[in-house]
């Protein structure tokens, strides 16, 4: 058991190391992290500013007008990630920050109404839903194991840890020492720091080029469609919803808990949310342990109940110390939550909608924390301060048991056999691709099995599907040319799908076989999605058709 332990640790700090050994992902995570200490030094001067213009009222309507569009806004911009190159929307959105910063900098230099900065933080909020989506899109091309992608998104997850206390707190000595407009420049210069940094990243995706251009409306709501559409994507985000509809509640109990439960005054508020952060913190050291499991569900389902049960417990016996060790427990619940949920989304959406998947899962984040908000007051004026807490914690507990076990089937892409992945990576056209996208392709792979004599498709014939060769062997006839027998790990089929071409050749089992077969458009969206793999298909399609044994059709 404990070199087990052991061993799962030193397994997952070295996949923590090669995030940083990878030079795209280092990238990335600096620029995140530029870009996080930025935003929250900026929200702690927004507030301010709105405070000193409109009073805690104007606090609290500018946090509302920024969050509302934000929200309706981020399936539609989550669609740039699809359609364009990935890395350049991220750099896109960074300097449209840098834009409407400095423009806020600017304003208050030149004395402008309040009015003018608050409409420049509503545009600062639609140009970052384009960056979030994009970024969790763009991890799995980087990433060179599932481990290294998990380690990836559990960087981030502590870098926005970091980032919640150092971005205030810097945020908060510049405003001590200068003004809200030089918080805001300092932001502006940390967006266009980040801008540079993602420049240097040398690889990039997007989702499926080739697919035909639709209305702007219906293409932003394939992400919706995607998800509706696939259970394993409903379950997590329809989870993560739950518990991003408590932390909406909570953002308000924790204030009623620590004026009115415990009696701490202001003071206490800080105490609670610092004890959160903490607990953020030491859930990292929780994930080491955990990163290298195929099971994140498991992990997943556990943060949400880490943050339900704590609630209870305080609802029902509040005391001090009590009430911090909740919040911790509350900030590694979190944790686990963040960086397992991300990783499931990413490996379970496809490529070709990837970043609409993810804008969804940040206007459900936007609106329940929203509309949790809302619902906190009633919560208190149906069941008073502590009735609320075991509520909110009790309904969430509740939610996640139920779904407890169709939550475990949400693992099934990261469990696929090795024996079929190895079969993909031996074949030239998909061993560039990213292992996520190797993942999905090898759970989307179809069991075919033809009786010696029977024909798999004849030239001139529709091409429909991408063959490989299991076991048995069958003959490739092209007219025209010597025929060609393929065993094991021949694979059949490319040609009519990549150049949009009647069958070549006819292929006929010489004994009973079977065979894996992906559909067109998954082999079409994978392939054509990833640029070193649309190389290599079109490396292997001229070198055949050019050649008087060309076989792969």
């Amino acid at each position: 058991m404990r070199t087990s332990l052991r061993r799962r640790l030193s397994e997952s700090l070295r996949a923590f190391a090669e995030v940083f050994a990878n030079p795209d992902l280092r990238r990335v995570e600096l620029a995140w992290s530029g870009s996080v200490v930025g935003q929250w030094g900026y929200e702690v001067a927004l507030a301010v500013f709105a405070y000193r213009a409109g009073g805690a009222t104007a606090v609290g309507l500018v946090a509302l007008v920024r969050l509302l569009p934000a929200a309706a806004v981020a399936p539609f911009a989550a669609l740039l990630g699809d359609r364009f190159p990935r890395k350049r929307i991220m750099i896109a959105a960074d300097l449209a920050r840098v834009c409407t910063m400095g423009g806020a900098a600017a304003a208050v230099f030149a004395g402008a109404p309040a009015v003018v900065i608050y409409a420049l933080a509503v545009l600062t909020a639609l140009a970052s839903t384009a960056f979030g989506p994009a970024q969790s899109a763009l991890l799995p091309s980087l990433a060179r194991s599932p481990e290294e992608l998990t380690a990836a998104n559990a960087t981030s997850t502590t870098l926005a840890s970091v980032g919640f206390f150092l971005g205030p707190a810097l945020g908060g000595l510049l405003l001590t020492v200068t003004s809200v407009g030089t918080v805001f420049a300092a932001t502006a210069a940390l967006f266009l720091w980040s801008a540079l940094v993602l420049s240097r990243i040398s690889a990039d995706s997007q989702g499926d080029p080739s697919a035909e251009v639709e209305s702007i409306g219906r293409e932003a709501l394939a992400g919706f469609r995607a998800i509706l559409g696939e259970r394993r994507l409903r379950l997590v985000v329809g989870l993560y919803g739950a518990q991003t509809l408590v932390a909406g509640i909570m953002r308000v109990l924790v204030v009623v808990t620590a004026l009115r439960i415990l009696d701490l005054g202001p003071a206490g508020v800080g105490f609670l949310n610092s004890a959160d952060g903490v607990g953020a913190l030491a859930g990292i050291l929780v994930l080491l342990g955990m990163i290298t499991t195929a099971r994140l569900s498991g992990v997943f389902g556990l943060g949400i109940l880490m943050w339900g049960v704590p609630l209870i417990v305080l609802g029902i016996w509040p005391s001090v110390l009590l009430a911090l060790l909740c919040f911790g427990i509350i900030g590694v619940g979190n944790v686990l939550v963040d960086v397992a949920g991300l990783t499931l989304l990413q490996r379970t959406a496809p490529d070709k909608v990837r970043a609409r998947v993810f804008g969804v899962f940040e206007s459900v984040f936007l609106a329940t924390i929203g509309i949790g908000a809302v619902v906190a007051p009633l919560l208190m004026y149906a069941f008073g301060p502590r009735g609320a807490l075991v509520a909110a914690g009790g309904g969430l507990s509740v939610v996640v048991l139920l779904f407890w076990r169709r939550l475990a089937t949400v693992d099934a892409p990261a469990l696929v056999p090795e024996r079929e992945l190895a079969l993909l990576r031996d074949i030239p056209i998909f061993a560039p691709l990213p292992p996520v996208t190797l993942e999905q392709l090898a759970s989307n792979l179809s069991h075919v099995r033809v009786a010696a004599g029977d024909v798999v498709f004849r030239e001139g014939d529709h091409g429909d599907r991408f063959y490989v060769v299991e076991k048995g062997e069958v003959t490739v006839e092209p007219e025209g040319r010597p025929p060609l027998t393929l065993g094991r790990g021949g694979y059949f089929g490319e040609i009519a799908l990549l150049r949009d071409v009647p069958r070549t050749a006819t292929v006929t089992a010489l004994s009973d076989v079977e065979l894996w077969a992906l559909e067109r458009d998954i082999f079409i969206a994978a392939v054509t999605g990833h640029a070193p793999s649309a190389e290599a298909a079109d490396a292997v399609i001229s070198t055949h058709l050019g050649s008087a044994s060309a076989v792969h059709l």
